[in-house]
């Protein structure tokens, strides 16, 4: 082989070598440039979460925010108090709706490791009732609510529809309902189940404090003395869904019960959706409850989500964008519902927050307004 032929051969080889090397190179900064770019999930967690928050998780923006922080994440929807009868064995995080039934699943996390399944409140929501323009009007002028100069969002007045409640009140026995076929039979409002669920159950906390004169229930005693009036709220409805987002769902749909309790967020969702409201009206009751949305990790990178949820100012914002409140300063919510207040309470003026019992307390009062606990 002469000089010239060795040389080109060497410089093909050369050649080949380089090419390959620099498709390898070019290669390596795709891979990395596209993890950069597209924020491709390197996490993959799977949680237990509360119905409400179902459509949040779901949303392709929250998937691709969390995507660019490095998680893809995997939910299953559960009742908040039938969470504590799952098995938490492969589960990175726990999302109920309330501290109650976050204390027992963090009570039952396997880790010894506190620190790790310390809780975390990403947001919040105030519970509320749901009416119809007919039934509000209704409740309005026989005293148990008062509404708005729109008529489109207004209070419930807890002791007045207490104390119609213990006496069995008809909607037929109030003024101004005639001609309104769908307002017949005994007055509620329709909750999700209290054994199961955590509106159902932060609603007798709000029922019991304000007809125990504003005492918070501590112990059997303060349980037995409102025990009649929760089994009146609870075994009126009859069957109970385990989760809220079918309730408002029928509710939205037209079908079912004229009142429903519902989360705040489950409204403002639909109002910055740009939904149309029909005729629904946001009754805020003078007493509820505030459902801080829990978040029990279970492991590191359950944790690592919860503190990403807290604190990420996009997720923050898509939060908002589902009608949660963040923790924190209120300027977020009032922004984005600003176009809204027709329908929002934004700061909650007039609205009083009960004290919520302790998980047993509550859990004790819950099964005894469902006839499964001891009534002596």
């Amino acid at each position: 082989m002469g000089f010239r032929e060795h040389s080109a051969r060497v410089r093909r080889i050369l050649g080949i070598v380089l090419a390959v090397l620099l498709l390898g190179g070019v290669a390596a900064v795709l891979v990395t440039g596209g993890d950069k770019d597209t924020g491709t999930a390197t996490k993959t967690v799977r949680g237990v979460i509360g119905s409400e928050k179902a459509e949040f998780f779901a949303d392709p923006q929250v998937v691709k925010a969390l995507a660019a922080k490095g998680f893809t994440v995997g939910t299953e929807t559960s009742g908040s108090w039938d969470m504590d009868e799952l098995p938490l064995e492969g589960y990175d995080f726990a999302f109920p709706s309330s501290r109650g039934p976050a204390d027992g699943l963090r009570a039952k996390a396997k880790t010894k490791d506190k620190a790790t399944t310390a809780p975390l409140r990403p947001f919040y929501s105030p519970l509320v009732v749901v009416a119809h323009s007919p039934a509000a009007r209704v409740l309005a002028a026989n005293g148990l609510a008062t509404l708005g100069p729109r008529g489109t969002t207004g209070t419930l007045k807890m002791d007045a529809y207490l104390t119609a409640a213990r006496a069995d009140r008809t909607w037929q026995q109030l003024k101004g309902s005639a001609g309104h076929a769908e307002l017949s039979g005994t007055l509620f409002i329709t909750s999700t189940d209290p054994v199961a669920s955590n509106s159902g159950a932060l609603y007798l906390a709000a029922a019991s404090y304000v007809a125990d004169g504003g005492k918070v229930a501590g112990d059997t005693a303060a349980v037995t003395r409102t025990a009649p009036l929760m089994r009146k709220l609870i075994q009126v409805q009859g069957a109970q869904q385990a989760g809220s987002d079918a309730p408002f769902r029928d509710f939205i749909s037209g079908v079912g019960n004229p009142l429903v309790l519902v989360y705040e967020s489950q409204v403002a969702a639909q109002l910055l959706a740009g939904r149309p409201m029909g005729d629904l009206v946001v009754l805020y009751p003078d007493t509820t409850v505030s459902s801080d949305h829990t978040l029990v990790p279970l492991t590191e990178n359950g944790r690592a989500l919860g503190e990403l949820l807290s604190t990420d100012p996009e997720l923050r914002k898509l939060a908002v964008r589902h009608g949660f409140r963040p923790q924190g300063p209120e300027g977020e919510f009032t922004s984005a519902t600003g176009a809204h207040t027709a329908y929002l309470n934004q700061t909650l003026t007039g609205v009083r927050q009960a004290p919520v019992p302790t998980s047993k307390v509550l859990h004790e009062m819950a099964l005894r307004a469902r006839d499964q606990g001891d009534t002596a």
